[in-house]
């Protein structure tokens, strides 16, 4: 921590130097920001901003990969519906697309159960383009989401 803290107080103080200004009295002036009269914060209006809006599709495409075989299985499914893939039991709660973007990105909503187990293996929102952002964590089996499927 003090070595960051001493990388910055040597090389920052130059950037700070040079961003002063030295009028003709002698008096140091830094330069302010340029903030818009009508926007001092420079957020904007928040309320004008729209977040992207998601759709919900019938149903999802999922792949299951098993680690030891090397077999690689699509598994296409509806909301709401369970499919085995070898002794785990997946449930697919929902699958949610950009409106507008089918084919842009997928999130859906999965409950990875394996046989014997009380708990869930995973349960939770698992991304199509983010696959390790929120991953089955299972040592033989690996499930992703592929796509949503739309009419």
């Amino acid at each position: 921590m003090r070595a960051v803290l001493l990388a910055l107080a040597c090389f920052g103080l130059p950037v700070l130097a040079s961003a002063q200004v030295t009028d003709d009295s002698g008096f140091t002036l830094t330069p302010e920001l340029d903030l818009d009269a009508e926007d001092p914060d420079g957020l904007g209006n928040i309320e004008e901003v729209e977040q992207s809006k998601a759709a919900t599709a019938e149903g999802a495409i999922l792949r299951g990969l098993d680690r030891v075989s090397g077999e690689l299985v699509d598994i296409e499914m509806g909301n709401g519906q369970t499919r085995r893939f070898e002794r785990l039991a997946i449930t697919l709660g929902e699958c949610r697309f950009p409106a507008g973007n089918p084919s842009g990105d997928a999130w859906a909503f999965l409950v990875v159960r394996d046989e014997g187990q009380e708990r869930p293996a995973f349960e939770g929102w698992m991304i199509a383009s983010s696959p390790a952002l929120n991953a089955l964590d299972h040592p033989r089996f690996d499930i992703w989401v592929l796509r949503c499927i739309t009419s």
